[in-house]
């Protein structure tokens, strides 16, 4: 079983919201996505095609939520929907309610492109609010995915548009105060912490309650001279354990599809570390079915 725990949606309203007209997404070489429903069948054909059981897509704009949802009730068998809110705009808790009512089940603080301070009494309310829906809906309560470490958004180089970050506001040691207040709410980095791996690790090490993703072609390793994607598996397994790391590609727009590479390249590793079969299981598939369990889905 193959689950992945980090792909982005990129719709319509994506696009709309970062102002690219149809001509512009055409001078990537990308897919026009036509639609929320075709571009939602799509993903749910490569998916197959690769034989990927289920995925976390991603709404990779604040407001994009909406689309993320339809795509979700649409396939509510093979997709699992993350949103991105930036919890410092007014209307930030009342849009998180929504998009949990709408049956998402991720909220996604991407705090070096907002420029906010993890500390900030607002990004604990948005934790708050994470924690009660345990009460009131009964089930687990929805995670928290907190992009740490080095930030590059590709579409945004690649149209010329400006990309404003802040690295200082991301670093994952400073989700610790958060993460053991709201044991309860599972906390995902993903990237190994982009760059920040020693300081994601000590993060995984104080609180059970977080969780690695090990997305991406994981570039940042080159900030680290004579690191190799083996060791920061070695790391990973030796202080969060195989429980608490769920693989991703980072995957997002079309004609390529589902990165298979970046699969390829993580399944080596691991191989080339001697990783158990279990254990690979438990990566590439178990702990996201576990985390994300299909009964959670909305309607059910």
């Amino acid at each position: 079983m193959i689950c992945d725990a980090h792909v982005h949606f990129f719709s319509p309203g994506f696009f709309t919201a970062l102002g690219a007209t149809k001509d512009a997404v055409a001078t990537l070489g990308w897919d026009d996505p036509v639609s929320t429903e075709a571009l939602t069948d799509r993903w749910a054909g490569e998916l197959d095609r690769h034989g990927v059981s289920r995925a976390a897509i991603m709404a990779s704009m604040p407001g994009d939520a909406d689309s993320v949802a339809a795509a979700v009730l649409r396939h509510p068998s093979r997709f699992v929907g993350f949103f991105m809110v930036d919890p410092t705009r007014d209307d930030a808790e009342a849009y998180v309610t929504r998009a949990l009512d709408e049956g998402l089940r991720t909220i996604c603080l991407f705090p070096a492109m907002h420029r906010y301070s993890l500390y900030d009494e607002k990004v604990a309310r948005i934790f708050e609010r994470a924690a009660s829906r345990r009460q009131v809906d009964g089930q687990g309560a929805p995670a928290i995915f907190v992009h740490c470490g080095v930030l590059s958004i590709g579409v945004r180089k690649k149209l010329g548009l400006p990309s404003a970050f802040d690295i200082a506001f991301g670093n994952p040691a400073h989700l610790h105060a958060l993460a053991l207040k709201y044991p309860d709410v599972p906390v995902i980095v993903p990237h190994f912490g982009a760059g920040m791996l020693r300081e994601a690790l000590m993060l995984a090490d104080l609180c059970p309650n977080v969780y690695l993703d090990t997305s991406s072609s994981n570039s940042w390793i080159k900030y680290t001279p004579g690191l190799t994607l083996e060791a920061v598996f070695s790391a990973a397994l030796a202080v969060a354990g195989p429980e608490r790391l769920l693989f991703g590609t980072d995957s997002s727009f079309f004609p390529r599809g589902w990165n298979r590479d970046v699969y390829a390249a993580q399944k080596a590793s691991l191989d080339r570390i001697g990783a158990p079969e279990d254990v690979q299981q438990s990566i590439f598939g178990a702990n996201f079915a576990r985390l994300f369990p299909e009964s959670a889905r909305r309607g059910s």
